[in-house]
């Protein structure tokens, strides 16, 4: 059951964020194609003012369909039409006003020879296969062809339809975590006990000192793990403890963190007690722990490209087993896994690569300053790039789950 609610947190959240796409496009009048819960093809559709509603047959999460993501350009007919043109050979005569009004971009022209080489299939005796395919590809080049194309749009446009689907898990997991602080939560208020021999001892850590920072940087004592989170990061390396004792504030000795069952500890353990939060308070330390949450995720990105933090990567299956436990553990517990995977959602498809969110907005802007949009050959390229960036940390992330899941 507890794998179940987790599989369903997480299509909701990926559900969210084609919303925030679907609802900005409607409201800057870029009108979506289709919007589905779940992912074709349908088990159920209907269309509703031009719009496909609809309901996939793959779980997971949503789609929403924005006309003409790229220009269209000739290859999409010989990519669509291939299969058709093999079974009646006649097309080819009709494909290539259309083929060459598009290389030459003469855009109207276009439409009315996408006009006539549909006719053209319609008569055409071709199979279920190709004729569903060349359908399809004609429909596409004519929403790209459209005046609500995203390409036509200027930069704010597509800038704000595609941030509003980061900006929506975003949101939401500053919501979550705002409810979860109204609920309450553990708060660490000082230090219960110092084992004797470790490097808290050796720092001169005593039961009930309050720690205020790591490193220099302050720590909220919100949530129980922030002290714990800031030391684990430094995996070895020097660190520095500033508590209040006696009212007075004061900085520890230098030491260093040791690895024990994989984590980095100083070896104390904090007193912590329930503690509820007004709605404003909530809100404002919600908004804390994400950009804390955010500030870590950032620090974890940079491990990566550095080759040592590839163990702190996680596929869909970690995600789905991590949130399942943590609803084992408590409903708070879980909404909080939910807020930190829909913030991670975000801050992922905030990356500046293609077909990410943030590659088309990185892309959007550099056309904004060229004054020209950028060849379609460069975003292919750079879709392909991204792709295999994208396609490696979810085989590290997935090499990970499997290793924790066989105990190693």
């Amino acid at each position: 059951m507890s794998i179940a609610a987790a599989i369903v947190g997480l299509a909701f959240l990926i559900l969210i964020h084609e919303a925030g796409h679907f609802v900005v496009a409607l409201a800057v009048r870029m009108r979506p194609r289709r919007f589905y819960l779940f992912f074709p093809p349908a088990l159920v559709k209907r269309v509703h003012k031009g719009i496909e509603y609809g309901i996939g047959s793959i779980p997971l999460g949503g789609y929403v369909k924005i006309p003409g993501m790229h220009r269209p350009a000739a290859g999409d007919l010989d990519a669509s039409l291939g299969r058709a043109r093999a079974e009646a050979p006649w097309l080819d005569r009709r494909l290539e006003p259309a083929r060459r009004a598009l290389e030459e971009e003469r855009l109207r022209d276009a439409q009315a020879d996408l006009r006539d080489l549909r006719e053209a299939v319609a008569r055409a005796e071709l199979s279920e296969p190709a004729l569903r395919s060349a359908e399809r590809g004609l429909t596409d080049i004519e929403d790209a062809l459209a005046p609500d194309a995203y390409w036509r749009a200027p930069a704010w446009k597509k800038i704000a339809v595609i941030f509003a689907g980061p900006a929506t898990n975003l949101a939401f997991a500053i919501a979550v975590l705002a409810v979860v602080f109204a609920i309450g939560v553990p708060v660490a208020t000082s230090v219960e006990s110092v084992d004797p021999g470790t490097p808290a001892a050796e720092a001169g850590l005593e039961p009930g000192d309050e720690i205020l920072a790591v490193n220099g940087d302050e720590v909220t004592p919100v949530l129980t793990e922030r002290v714990p989170a800031r030391i684990g990061v430094t995996r070895g390396e020097p660190v520095t403890l500033t508590v209040r004792r006696d009212g007075e504030r004061v900085e520890l000795a230098t030491v260093r963190a040791r690895e024990q069952d994989g984590v980095y500890r100083l070896g104390f353990a904090l007193r912590a007690r329930e503690e509820t939060f007004e709605p404003g308070e909530s809100v404002s330390l919600a908004i804390r722990e994400t950009w804390a949450i955010t500030e870590a995720t950032g620090s974890a990105l940079g491990r990566i490209v550095t080759g040592s933090g590839r163990e702190e990567v996680a596929s869909p299956v970690g995600i789905v087993q991590g949130s399942s436990q943590a609803l084992e553990v408590g409903f708070d517990v879980y909404l909080r896994i939910l807020a930190l995977i829909s913030l991670s959602l975000a801050l992922l498809n905030l990356l500046p690569l293609l077909p990410l969110d943030g590659g088309h907005i990185a892309f959007s802007i550099v056309e904004a300053i060229r004054g020209k949009a950028i060849p379609r050959a460069a975003y292919e390229r750079a879709s392909a790039l991204g792709i295999a960036l994208v396609l490696m940390l979810f085989v590290i992330g997935l090499s990970n789950d499997v290793n924790r899941l066989n105990g190693g």
